[in-house]
């Protein structure tokens, strides 16, 4: 089945290396290119097409429907035009992406109130809203997850960051199982900075029935998504979330849950000088400090690796998700500052075969 979020995926591995890390949407759709349009543009055909749907709503189809939407979109330049338009309808019968559809559901004539539903769902995707907010929810590794701008949306590369905690967790456990003596294990204590939707944080409370989370961010709005999502899918028992900056002053009230043996982030690590090239869905919508890393950035980067030896436990780990000219940087970073005591472990490519995921670790102690 085809997993929301797979196409914009691929299409990224083909664009300007920023865009990867956004929507994957297309590069000519940008800032200073927005319509100024009041409705949409459609030729006579379509328009018909419209009058029809219009006149006689029992007889309009899904897929009717779904091509109906695509050509609007295509006409007016919104980007992933098919995709768009059939996550919409999918979503309004109820369905997860249009390929999972019978059918029946195909070919039965939509509602009145089903295609008014569409036309006010598409209506948002012609002011160039992300589907991701159009629809209210995106599904993240296997959970579904509400979305609401200006938080912050999960790329799908992002899953594979949560991969990797997981993977390196199963590894000291299996590496702890083969001592002659196994000492216990306690929990693992996992700490997100920069939580947004929730995504991560909730995925590896998931993903290690036993661990803990502290997720934390600056934004209001955000904080109040992850909780909403934690009680959705009944994970607040184990997520302490606070509203706080990551910052030199956070350590000591972030220690009163004592060190943790993970760190994890996908930090604004956006170059400064690029944030001019982001789409219009970005800039509309989405929270743009959630992307600025700073002229270099490593802004909030540094932040973290700065705090991380007092904060993680003994061969505690950092995982980073950064841009693919950040492994070289970060690397001649750490060697700048020796009394860190941290070691880049491991440099992890995402699966456009770009290097995306660091993993530092702590040799403090």
């Amino acid at each position: 089945m085809w997993k929301p979020g797979t196409l914009f995926a691929t299409m990224r591995c083909c664009t300007h290396p920023l865009l990867r890390r956004l929507l994957g949407l297309s590069p000519q759709c940008t800032s200073g290119q927005l319509s100024q349009r009041k409705g949409p543009v459609l030729g006579p055909k379509w328009l018909s097409l419209r009058r029809s749907c219009s006149a006689r709503p029992g007889l309009m189809t899904a897929t009717d429907v779904a091509n109906y939407w695509h050509k609007v979109f295509e006409t007016n330049g919104i980007p992933e035009a098919r995709e768009s338009s059939e996550y919409i309808v999918s979503f309004v019968l109820g369905a997860k992406t249009f390929q999972s559809l019978d059918s029946r559901s195909l070919h039965t004539p939509l509602t009145a109130v089903q295609q008014e539903q569409i036309q006010q769902l598409s209506n948002k995707r012609l002011e160039r809203m992300p589907v991701q907010y159009v629809l209210g929810e995106w599904d993240f590794q296997d959970l579904t997850l509400k979305m609401r701008p200006p938080v912050f949306i999960p790329r799908p590369e992002t899953e594979d960051l949560v991969s990797l905690v997981v993977e390196e967790e199963s590894r000291k456990c299996e590496k702890n199982s083969g001592l002659c003596f196994p000492v216990p294990v306690p929990h693992p204590v996992i700490l997100e900075i920069g939580c947004g939707s929730g995504a991560i944080a909730l995925s590896l409370l998931s993903k290690l029935p036993q661990s803990r989370v502290i997720a934390m961010d600056k934004e209001k709005a955000a904080v109040n998504l992850t909780r909403e999502n934690a009680h959705r899918l009944q994970l607040q028992d184990r997520i302490h979330i606070l509203h706080h900056d990551v910052s030199y002053s956070s350590a000591k009230q972030l220690l009163l849950w004592g060190p943790v043996d993970f760190i994890v982030s996908n930090p604004p690590y956006v170059f400064h000088e690029d944030m001019a090239s982001l789409d219009a869905e970005i800039f509309r919508y989405e929270d743009l400090d959630a992307l600025d890393g700073g002229d270099d950035g490593m802004r909030v980067i540094k932040t973290i690796l700065t705090l991380a030896p007092s904060l993680l436990k003994d061969s505690g780990s950092v995982l980073l998700e950064v841009d693919p000219r950040h492994p070289n940087m970060v690397e001649n970073w750490l060697q700048a500052h020796p009394n860190l005591l941290l070691v880049l472990r491991a440099i992890h490519k995402d699966f456009c075969g770009k290097p995306r995921f660091l993993h530092i670790q702590n040799q403090s102690r």
